[in-house]
C-alpha cells in the first residue's frame, strides 16, 4: 500500500462515515479505462489559503494516472449497507441552489424508501462548482471536518439548510464553526482542521473524478445495479431515481 493510501485510510478510520472505493465501483473503473487522464490530472490548481481559512480551492494532485488509485483516493461519503444490490451516487456541490433542492426534496424519500429499507448503497461525492461558486470547495472540507466527528450528514443538512447565508460570505469560516456548534460538536477540534487543508487532496480527487465520469453540473445522479454500467439520471425527481433503481427506465 502506498504512503499516500496509508494516509487516506487512517483519515477514514478518524472520518467513520467515509467508504472506499473499490467495491460497489465497477462501472467507474470502465469509464475510466478508456479515459485520458495523464493529461486532465497533470493540470492541477495550486493551494490558495486566506485569513487562516485553510485550502479554499483545489489543490495540485500528482501520481493518479491509474483509474484505480484516482477510484480509491476520492473517498466517498456513504450512507446504507456496503452489501445493497444497488448503488446511487451523487456529485453534489454545497453552494448549487439546484442541489439545496435535491436534497431537502428528494434525498429524504431516497434514505427512507431505498437506503433505509436496506435496497441501495449511497455514495456522496464533493463536485464544487469553483469557478461560479467560490464557497463550494471551503464548504466540502467544512462537511468532511464533522465527519470527523461521525457528524457528516447532519453537517451536510446545515450547510443546505443555510446556504443563503454562507454562500454570499466573504469568508465563511465562522458561519461553518458556528454550524458545528449548534451540532454540539467539538468546535476546537472542528476549526483546527478547517484552518488547515486537510481533505483538500480527496475533494480534488471527488472533482476530478466527476470530469472524468462526464459531471458537468450538479446534482448529478448515477444508479448503478450491479451490472458494470451504471444509468444517468436526466431528471432528479424521486419518481425517476426509483425507477432507475427498479430497472424500468434510465429517468
Amino acid at each position: 500500500m502506498s504512503k499516500r493510501r496509508a494516509q487516506r485510510r487512517a483519515e477514514q478510520r478518524r472520518e467513520g462515515e467515509t467508504g472506499g472505493g473499490g467495491q460497489g465501483a465497477g462501472w467507474i473503473y470502465w469509464v475510466l479505462g478508456g479515459a485520458l487522464l495523464i493529461a486532465a490530472i497533470s493540470v492541477g490548481v495550486n493551494v490558495f489559503t486566506g485569513m487562516g481559512s485553510g485550502a479554499m480551492e483545489p489543490v495540485e494532485l500528482e501520481g493518479l494516472d491509474d483509474p484505480q488509485e484516482l477510484v480509491e483516493f476520492a473517498d466517498p461519503v456513504e450512507l446504507g449497507d456496503p452489501d445493497a444490490p444497488v448503488t446511487i451516487v451523487e456529485f453534489a456541490d454545497y453552494q448549487c441552489p439546484a442541489c439545496q433542492q435535491y436534497a431537502s426534496q428528494v434525498l429524504p424519500s431516497v434514505k427512507s424508501q431505498l437506503v433505509d429499507e436496506g435496497r441501495v448503497r449511497y455514495r456522496f461525492y464533493d463536485f464544487p462548482l469553483v469557478e461560479m461558486h467560490q464557497n463550494a470547495f471551503y464548504a466540502a472540507r467544512a462537511a468532511r471536518c464533522a465527519g470527523e466527528q461521525e457528524r457528516y450528514w447532519d453537517y451536510h443538512d446545515e450547510l443546505f439548510l443555510h446556504q443563503s447565508t454562507w454562500a454570499a460570505s466573504g469568508n465563511p469560516r465562522s458561519h461553518f464553526t458556528g454550524y458545528a456548534d449548534d451540532l454540539g460538536l467539538d468546535v476546537n477540534d472542528f476549526e483546527s482542521c478547517l484552518r488547515s487543508d486537510r481533505y483538500a487532496d480527496v475533494v480534488t480527487a471527488n472533482q476530478m473524478l466527476g470530469r472524468q465520469l462526464g459531471v458537468s453540473g450538479t446534482p448529478t445522479i448515477f444508479v448503478d445495479r450491479g451490472d458494470g454500467a451504471a444509468i444517468r439520471v436526466q431528471e432528479w425527481t424521486f419518481a425517476n431515481i426509483l425507477a432507475a433503481v427498479e430497472g424500468e427506465s434510465d429517468g
